[in-house]
């Protein structure tokens, strides 16, 4: 189990590390909880307004900023896709289709600005690599194109911040940032400090002016493996929790960007709708969810072990993965009510090759996962591809 667990994770290296799956712990201790649970089983209840007023991790106000936005069906561009040859193809994939959205990276998985934001506090942070040379010109092709636009943010997992301001990362005790136990290469900034926090929104601010409808952060977490370090780490705490850490970022970031008439999403492991909340990482599906307009759902089937959902390789099923996916995430925001997100969720259109048993996905697969979607109520999606080459033909 470790070395097949280790050769699926090693398959990702050099690309986004988020999307593409779990750590060995998570996805083993997943795998154990599926064993133990059926689908009737209940899910964690959050407070809701109604049973905890005073709860101060819920919404002061739940309006969504644009109420008359599309029903999102996008894919993910990297802002080098986005500022180079590939737009073209992927403007007459949107065209040609009943896709009609666009997420694209605003600051990026290594923690890159990816365009010049004019603003002088987040340029003086020299975080800025200029791979996208004119925002206003992509805003003004995306709106001809009738594209709905996703500003992506990477928060939390940002080496280049980590290293600019060992201050705002974890320290080894020889003074060193730490690694992430996926990627030594990686580093996080620390979700307890509130100039990380006020360092992203500003980026995030910066893309609601440029035209983005929606922001969609990322990587809204501690580390892996942060639990095993915490006490041997060196970094400013406070009292709370991560969970609350972690939830209190989100609910921040709301307020201080609904005001501009933008929606807030957040990416989130697919399989926290399906166990308790992950206290090691500080993500509680519910009380991130509490506190955004659209939450997304990571339920790539390649990424659920032996036994999720009844299926013996959830790869070869993506059908019922997906079906299953959803019916978890729908019990485990039922208890928000009135204050529930939009569910979007992230599906797969990649072949999983390092998983064992795995299909090659093409039109079929991924009409599969749409099909198990609308079937549970679901009428938005993300496509990932780390490369952004999109399966064509498909009916979506």
């Amino acid at each position: 189990m470790e070395l097949i667990l280790a050769a699926f994770l090693m398959a990702w290296g050099g690309v986004n590390a988020e999307q593409p799956g779990l750590t060995v712990e998570q996805v083993a201790q997943a795998s154990l909880d599926s064993k133990n649970m059926t689908a009737s089983q209940p899910q964690g209840v959050a407070a809701t307004p109604a049973s905890n007023p005073g709860d101060p991790l819920l919404p002061l106000t739940k309006l969504d900023p644009q109420p008359d936005a599309p029903k999102v069906k996008g894919i993910y561009a990297t802002a080098h896709s986005a500022a180079g040859a590939r737009m073209s193809t992927l403007l007459k994939l949107l065209d040609e289709t009943e896709l009609n959205a666009m997420v694209i990276d605003v600051k990026d998985d290594w923690g890159y600005i990816t365009y010049n934001t004019g603003n002088p506090t987040l340029l003086a942070m020299d975080t800025t690599k200029k791979i996208i040379p004119d925002i206003s010109k992509l805003m003004t092709t995306l709106k001809e194109h009738d594209i709905y636009p996703i500003a992506r943010v990477v928060v939390f997992k940002d080496t280049i911040l980590a290293k600019k301001k060992p201050e705002l990362s974890f320290q080894n005790p020889d003074g060193t940032v730490w690694g992430n136990n996926k990627n030594p290469s990686d580093s996080f900034v620390n979700p307890y400090q509130k100039e990380v926090w006020d360092y992203n929104i500003e980026v995030a601010k910066e893309a609601a002016k440029a035209g983005f409808k929606e922001i969609q952060f990322d990587y809204v977490r501690f580390p892996e493996g942060f639990e095993k370090r915490a006490d041997i780490l060196s970094y400013y705490k406070d009292e709370r929790s991560r969970i609350q850490a972690v939830a209190e970022f989100v609910k921040y970031a709301h307020e201080q960007l609904a005001p501009l008439g933008v929606r807030v999403s957040v990416d989130i492991f697919g399989y926290a709708a399906s166990v308790p909340a992950a206290e090691g990482i500080g993500q509680d599906f519910q009380k991130i969810s509490q506190n955004v307009d659209v939450i997304c759902p990571m339920i790539y089937p390649s990424h659920y072990t032996t036994g999720w959902f009844g299926s013996k390789v959830p790869d070869a099923a993506p059908y019922a993965t997906i079906a299953g996916a959803t019916k978890d995430t729908h019990k485990k925001l039922e208890p928000l009510g009135d204050i529930k997100p939009v569910v979007r969720p992230w599906i797969q259109d990649f072949t999983a090759s390092w998983v064992p048993g795995y299909i090659r996905y093409g039109k079929q697969q991924v009409e599969d996962q749409i099909r198990a979607l609308n079937d549970n109520g679901v009428e938005e999606f993300l496509l990932w591809n780390a490369v952004n080459t999109y399966t064509p033909g498909v009916n979506y």
